[in-house]
């Protein structure tokens, strides 16, 4: 096992190396990019390919244009069958990672008032991340990988004005590494708490339904939670997700096979299905 020093080493510096390839595409050799890094090339390569799953060459190769279409083309999910995972059911949706459950509609409303969130930073391989939590599990996330901190923060906390907000780093960090667990780590599933309103909690439902490597579209999510026609409300929805990355609005693509947008960023998002891809072996 990795020790902990070489931890709040490695995490940063594998983001680094992400961002770094995405930005560089094809054109940037191994040779290159482990001389950023301060490596030496197999040194590495080693590093890489036990964090991310896949060697560096391979890994670009997920960040490539065609990717998101193929994607679309070969592992796209229909939702067709979320009715059988509990999506049209009044429970709560499980998967093997995660298990959740949503504020109600009426305490929505109160704006998070007499809600206490606990935050502090984490490093992801994604960047830096935010993670908000409650008593009842991760209550958002976010990254700052293309936007001040600051900026990320005041995004998450406008959502909910009168909760109460902690910074509280040491209590935060358990459900942190069970959110962004290192590669080959058993962990236990990363408990959620959902805080939107019952349209969004539906979209977010539908998101969770779609398997790790696999995409889908917004007008699917749409016909999937009952709603064909409210293709843009959907999109909406899937931007105010407040758990990223937990919750996959990274797997909503374009029928055309484009990326859309993306809350945090497009190289954050271009990063998150690279990595699936990867670790999923597609």
């Amino acid at each position: 096992m990795t020790a902990p020093a070489e931890d709040s080493y490695y995490w940063p510096l594998m983001a680094r190396a992400i961002d770094r390839i995405d930005d560089g595409g094809r054109g940037l050799t191994l040779d290159a990019i482990a001389a950023e890094m301060n490596l030496s090339p197999a040194h590495f390569q080693r590093v890489f390919s036990r964090w991310v799953g896949v060697s560096p060459k391979r890994f670009q190769q997920y960040l490539t244009l065609g990717h998101a279409k193929r994607l679309l083309a070969e592992r796209h999910t229909t939702l067709d069958t979320a009715a059988e995972v509990g999506l049209s059911g009044g429970g709560r949706l499980h998967d093997l990672f995660l298990r959740w459950e949503a504020m109600s509609p009426g305490a929505f409303a109160q704006r998070g008032a007499g809600l206490s969130v606990r935050w502090g930073w984490s490093d992801s391989p994604f960047g830096p991340a935010l993670v908000m939590t409650t008593d009842k599990g991760i209550c958002g996330i976010g990254f700052a990988a293309d936007r001040p901190r600051a900026e990320v923060f005041d995004d998450l906390a406008r959502r909910w004005p009168r909760a109460d907000f902690a910074e509280a780093p040491d209590a935060v960090a358990p459900l942190a590494a069970r959110a962004f667990p290192r590669q080959g780590d058993a962990t236990d599933p990363a408990p959620l708490f959902l805080i939107g309103a019952p349209f969004q909690i539906k979209v977010w439902e539908a998101l969770l339904s779609i398997p790790s490597g696999h995409v889908t579209t917004y007008s699917d999510i749409a016909r999937a939670i009952g709603h064909p026609k409210a293709v843009r409300a959907v999109g909406t929805a899937v931007g105010r997700n407040p758990v990223s990355w937990l919750i996959p609005c990274h797997r909503a693509l374009r029928k055309s096979g484009g990326l859309g947008g993306y809350h945090w960023g497009l190289p954050v998002k271009r990063a998150m299905l690279a990595h699936e891809a990867a670790v999923s072996g597609f």
